[in-house]
């Protein structure tokens, strides 16, 4: 196995399929090709897989069936590609768990720029093969200091393990709602646009002069109600997210 891990690319066409192998192989990955969702899924978990290309409009079942079935096993790094711009797959990939969409046909250095992006991201291992940023956080406080993170109205979040508490209790994100979680907290009720979160969600792919469409920003509003979500905000007093309509999000005042 490479220093990347296993890649697994699950496409029933085969010249695509055979593309983004090459792509993901010369990126460095030990690379597995499923041409079905049922293959791709014993591959994923067989093969413990850091990062799975998943096409949606599978034959047998879709890609979004195929990474509800990952995500009970996995938490690979999972990029969607579809062959429709449709605004309604990105939102349905998103809330199931994918960590990025491309519509097809995409450019080869952007699937390669995306997935390494991804890869810069911490991983946790939770012991059982999967990654995980959830646990018991260290004390903290809302700067950035000599203390491992931030506190914020019962919410405590450290960045050197990746690991968010609410009110004690260990909370579980995924990457880009701990990414957006902690930019806002980071910002201490400075407002951050869309387009800026973008780039949290995006990594150093997204630089100051990219071009951020309306899918992106609507990929980032999603995020941040997964993340109320499992924050159990209150959406008519918020403890932390605040939205600025027309513009973005900012962190909630401080309570006493």
């Amino acid at each position: 196995m490479t220093d990347l891990g296993v890649a697994v690319v699950v496409e029933d066409d085969e010249d695509v399929r055979h593309l983004v192998e090459a792509v993901l192989s010369q990126a460095g990955f030990d690379v597995h090709g499923a041409a079905s969702g049922r293959e791709g899924v014993d591959l994923a978990r067989s093969q413990k897989a850091s990062v799975v290309t998943l096409d949606i409009g599978l034959a047998d079942i879709d890609g979004f069936e195929v990474l509800r079935r990952i995500r009970q096993f996995s938490d690979a790094y999972v990029v969607m590609l579809t062959a429709r711009a449709d605004e309604l797959d990105t939102l349905t990939a998103l809330h199931t768990g994918a960590d990025d969409f491309m519509t097809k046909p995409f450019r080869p250095r952007e699937l390669r720029a995306r997935v390494a992006a991804m890869m810069r991201r911490p991983r946790l291992d939770g012991g059982d093969g999967r990654a995980t940023e959830a646990g018991t956080a260290a004390p903290a406080v809302l700067a950035m200091s000599r203390a491992p993170g931030f506190r914020h109205n019962g919410l405590t979040l450290d960045p050197d393990t990746r690991t968010v508490t609410l009110d004690g209790a260990a909370t579980s994100l995924t990457r880009s709602e701990f990414d957006l979680l902690q930019a806002l907290l980071k910002g201490a009720g400075a407002v951050r646009t869309k387009a800026d979160l973008v780039r949290v969600v995006r990594g150093d792919y997204y630089g100051a002069d990219a071009y951020i469409s309306e899918s992106d920003e609507r990929a980032v509003e999603v995020h941040i109600g997964n993340l109320r979500r499992k924050l159990r905000e209150d959406p008519l007093q918020p403890r932390w997210i605040q939205t600025v309509r027309g513009v973005g999000y900012r962190l909630a005042p401080a309570r006493n």
